[in-house]
């Protein structure tokens, strides 16, 4: 039975009664049961505060930490940048200690190696998982599409018809990772889930895995100015 975790996006109330900035909560569940909350993730922000961690994500770089509590307490895992540029970035997962846990990888589509965006996951001492954001038939229908979706944005937004909500669909982003001929990970677009296939993966590299999709894509959670 596979792990699933999803994660949702939260408004609390900071610890001076103030409103917090927009965190993620990552949900756990075995299949078995209720989910359950395993880390609140926020934004590890620089010395510069939001506009330098705005400045530095525009090249690929993201720095997120993973807590174990809503007070912010007790790490569970943190995610840095080792490098970034050229629509290729490289990131750790490290523990509370500053271990390393596994290393993501993401290349952007044609900037990489390959016409789709490339992830790759590696858990400390295990063997790369590598994964592809959609099909390429599913991409080869959206690209043929896109004509059409222009035109029905355009309508969009100078129609003035109460309650339309129509727009440009959005691309394939189901994502399958093979290690071995097996698929130890797979995320799946419907729900914003990740399935975790293989037992022997550390949830934590899977919850910074999916804290850090989520950062990539036009409804980006780390994007406030806030």
């Amino acid at each position: 039975m596979s792990n699933v975790l999803t994660m949702r996006i939260s408004r609390a109330q900071g610890r001076d009664g103030a409103e917090a900035p927009v965190t993620g909560l990552v949900d756990l569940t075995d299949g078995s049961g209720a989910s359950r909350v395993v880390a609140w993730v926020e934004r590890e922000l620089p010395a510069g505060g939001v506009p330098a961690y705005l400045a530095a994500r525009k090249s690929g770089a993201r720095s997120l930490v993973l807590w174990a509590d809503a007070q912010c307490q007790e790490r569970v895992a943190t995610v840095v940048t080792r490098s970034a540029g050229g629509g290729v970035a490289t990131f750790q997962v490290l523990d509370a200690q500053g271990a390393l846990i596994g290393t993501l990888v993401r290349e952007k589509a044609l900037r990489g190696r390959g016409l789709r965006t490339r992830w790759t996951v590696t858990q400390a001492g295990g063997p790369e998982a590598v994964g592809f954001k959609g099909r390429i038939l599913w991409w080869l229908m959206w690209w043929s599409l896109l004509p059409m979706q222009v035109l029905i944005l355009v309508f969009t937004v100078f129609d003035s018809i109460p309650g339309n909500e129509a727009g440009v669909a959005r691309g394939p982003r189901r994502i399958r990772w093979r290690a071995g001929g097996q698929m130890p990970l797979e995320f799946r677009s419907k729900g914003d889930k990740l399935h975790v296939h293989a037992p022997g993966l550390d949830w934590r590299l899977g919850a910074a895995l999916i804290a850090l999709l989520r950062t990539f894509g036009p409804d980006a959670w780390d994007a406030g100015k806030k």
